[in-house]
C-alpha cells in the first residue's frame, strides 16, 4: 500500500463564513487557524496550503474573557531608537480598524515562513455584516453552536 500525498493540483478550496460577535477572540483565531491551513481535511499536507479561505464578520463585536480588554497589550517599533509603541486591545478594538485584532491572533496561530505568508492571506475580515465575498457562496460556520465555552453568554456579564 503506498502513502498518500496530496499535491496542488488535488485541493480545492471552500469559503467559509464566521460571525465574530460573542465569540471569544482565542476559540476563533483557533479554529480560523485550523480552516486556513486545512487540518480539518483527510488529505492535510503540512507543506501544502491546502486551506479554505475564511471571511470573519463583526470583527468589532469579538470577546475578550476576563481582564484581557484592558490588560493585553500588542507592541510594535517604529524603528527609530526608543520607538516601541503599545496599544491595548480595548484601544485597538474601539479603533477605526477593529479587524486587525483577529488578523493578529490568527496570524500568531499559522506558522512563520512563505508558507504562512500563504495561508494569512487566505483571511478575510470585516468589522461590520457586510463582505464583498457573496459570490463565492461561503458556507456558514456557527462558533457558538460548537461549545457553550465559544461565546460570551450575556448571563455572565449581569
Amino acid at each position: 500500500m503506498k502513502t498518500y500525498s496530496a499535491t496542488p493540483k488535488d485541493i480545492e478550496r471552500g469559503w467559509y463564513l464566521i460571525d465574530a460577535e460573542g465569540v471569544v477572540l482565542g476559540r476563533l483565531a483557533a479554529l480560523v487557524a485550523d480552516r486556513l491551513r486545512g487540518k480539518h481535511k483527510p488529505m492535510y499536507s503540512p507543506n501544502l496550503d491546502c486551506g479554505d479561505h475564511v471571511v470573519v464578520v463583526n470583527a468589532e463585536k469579538v470577546a475578550l474573557t476576563g481582564n484581557k480588554l484592558g490588560q493585553k497589550i500588542y507592541y510594535r517599533h517604529t524603528g527609530y531608537p526608543g520607538g516601541i509603541k503599545q496599544r491595548t486591545a480595548g484601544q485597538i478594538l474601539g479603533s477605526a480598524h477593529p479587524e486587525r485584532v483577529i488578523e493578529k491572533a490568527v496570524e500568531r496561530m499559522l506558522p512563520k515562513g512563505p508558507l504562512g505568508r500563504q495561508q494569512i492571506r487566505k483571511l478575510h475580515v470585516y468589522r461590520g455584516q457586510e463582505h464583498p465575498h457573496e459570490g463565492q457562496a461561503p458556507t456558514t460556520l456557527d462558533m457558538a453552536a460548537r461549545n457553550r465555552k465559544n461565546s460570551v453568554r450575556e448571563s455572565a456579564h449581569g
